[in-house]
């Protein structure tokens, strides 16, 4: 069967739609049905394929995750996590930066999203910054590229995702995975913001006696044990990750409501609709990607992807290269969740298939160039959020973005080329799973 005009239909009409600024779950199943006409596939193939692809227990967890970042992000833990970061670094020169750059890290393990975070603790820590005389787009910047450590560091309903694109890859060692590099990242910005607040004069921050911090610490730790709940119950073996998210959600809520007391119960219907629309983005995007990846497969557009970039290069580590120049573009032009259910069955037979490449090697360094593409224009989900908490330009924020772009791209090249920064936890801890 000669596969070329489908093929075109396929991924040409995709393209062509994305041009066009149909939404994204639309492309992709505007496109699947008119290639599916075109080789005589029944429709209801399609749609048993869109039913499949969301036909999985361990996507349960996606919506206890999502319900449970909600929760937190709206009933004060932010302002507790800025605390807490400000008794932990404040005191340095640049504090705040710094301070910004550890709440991420600590918030980020609690809600897995880049965008919550900036939402959350963006509007407390952007105006705290400027009013202590840190330059508007400085504070918009770090607040955003360091929020993209919370698709790092875990728990991640990415993570997710990719689990079930990638076959069912281990969850807990994903999850372990991450925490390394996403430190590392967090290291990398701190110290950026460090060499800026040294040239620009920045201000250290005030230092707390040793019973504030204990309280501050304290405050806040009821909020931190959210994540502590996901991870250990996944890597202990006590929950499944569906499980452990269901807990954390029902934890989530006693905090909230009853223990930080910061928001009435009657938000909780909020917080239900809220989590209702992004979960219902997420799943239609998840359904329709699942027919798109199984026409690319009947089409065999993963084994012409494997012989294409190998006829480019059979250097394993050129190939990584070239692997991470393409996942940063098309960051740049999509949104993460379909891009990982679309170029991991692309990419996975030949990093895994062809070079050996662990699955929770290439599960965290797409994580990591995908999570760059939140932070970069056009399509920056966490960029534009940033910019309008902070009441600035993109342009002007993608302008004082760049020192911590080259700190971004630093680290995942680093974290691709020497593995066991992602493997140290999950082969230690974890092992032969």
């Amino acid at each position: 069967m000669d596969v070329t005009i489908p093929t075109i239909i396929l991924l040409g009409g995709f393209v062509l739609l994305l041009l066009l600024r149909v939404p994204i779950t639309f492309s992709l199943a505007t496109a699947s049905i008119a290639t599916a006409i075109y080789l005589h596939i029944p429709l209801m193939a399609i749609v048993q394929q869109m039913v499949q692809g969301v036909k999985s227990f361990s996507l349960l967890a996606i919506p206890f995750f999502i319900i449970a970042g909600e929760m937190m992000a709206r009933g004060g833990i932010a302002e507790k996590i800025i605390n807490l970061a400000n008794v932990l670094v404040g005191r340095v020169r640049g504090g705040l930066g710094m301070v910004n750059v550890v709440d991420s890290m600590l918030f980020g393990g609690i809600s897995g999203s880049a965008v919550a975070d900036v939402a959350s603790t963006g509007v407390i820590i952007i105006p705290l910054m400027t009013k202590n005389g840190y330059d508007n787009d400085f504070s918009v910047a770090i607040t955003v590229t360091s929020a993209t450590q919370g698709i790092i560091i875990p728990p991640s309903h990415n993570m997710i995702i990719y689990s079930v694109a990638a076959g069912g890859v281990s969850v807990g060692r994903l999850f372990l995975g991450g925490y390394i590099p996403g430190i590392l990242l967090g290291i990398s910005l701190a110290i950026i913001v460090y060499v800026l607040a040294v040239k620009r004069n920045y201000p250290k921050g005030r230092k707390y006696s040793l019973k504030e911090g204990i309280a501050i610490a304290i405050d806040a730790l009821w909020g931190l044990f959210v994540a502590i709940i996901i991870i250990v119950g996944v890597v202990a073996g006590v929950f499944t990750a569906t499980e452990s998210a269901a807990v954390a959600a029902v934890y989530a809520f006693i905090i909230t409501f009853f223990v930080y007391k910061q928001i009435p119960l009657k938000e909780f219907r909020g917080i239900l609709y809220s989590t209702l629309k992004t979960l219902t983005m997420v799943m239609t995007l998840i359904a329709t990607a699942s027919s798109f990846s199984w026409l690319m497969a009947y089409l065999r557009i993963p084994a012409m992807a494997t012989e294409l970039l190998l006829s480019i290069t059979d250097n394993k580590y050129m190939l990584l290269f070239l692997v991470n120049v393409l996942l940063l573009f098309l960051g740049m032009i999509m949104d993460m969740a379909p891009l990982i259910l679309i170029v991991t069955p692309i990419l996975y037979p030949v990093l895994i298939g062809k070079f050996g490449m662990s699955p929770i090697h290439f599960g965290i360094m797409l994580m990591i160039n995908l999570a760059i593409g939140l932070c970069t224009p056009p399509v920056g989900s966490a960029l534009f959020v940033g910019c309008a908490v902070g009441k600035i330009s993109i342009e002007k924020a993608t302008k004082a973005m760049i020192p911590f772009y080259i700190a971004m791209v630093a680290t995942l090249f680093l974290v691709t080329y020497v593995p066991e920064i992602t493997m140290f936890l999950p082969n230690l801890i974890m092992p032969g799973q």
